[in-house]
């Protein structure tokens, strides 16, 4: 009964984790088209619109998004209006449309 109740957990902690990440990712998307090429977003922003309460606590979680959508080809993640090896992040990031 432990094994079937903890895998129930794990696997119902796995689904909310890939909604949040679904949510964030249609988020990200919306911004950005809004924005257009030439301006970009804070993954901040996209936290507080998201997660008001506790933005701070779902930080990692946008950033990890948009590199996935980054890596897509859906979004470019800049530093200092200059695309960036998203491996080697260090300092804040901004987040645009391709």
């Amino acid at each position: 009964m432990k094994k079937a109740m903890s895998w129930i957990l794990k696997t119902s902690n796995k689904n909310a984790i890939v909604d949040r990440n679904a949510k964030i990712a249609a988020k990200l998307l919306a911004v950005a088209e809004e924005r257009g090429t030439e301006k970009t977003t804070c993954p901040s922003e996209i936290a507080r619109m998201l997660f008001p309460e506790d933005w701070r606590m779902h930080m990692d979680e946008v950033v990890d998004v948009a590199i996935k959508l980054h890596h897509q080809h859906q979004v470019v993640i800049t530093q200092k209006g200059k695309t960036i090896d998203v491996g080697h992040i260090k300092g804040p990031i901004r987040i645009k449309t391709v």
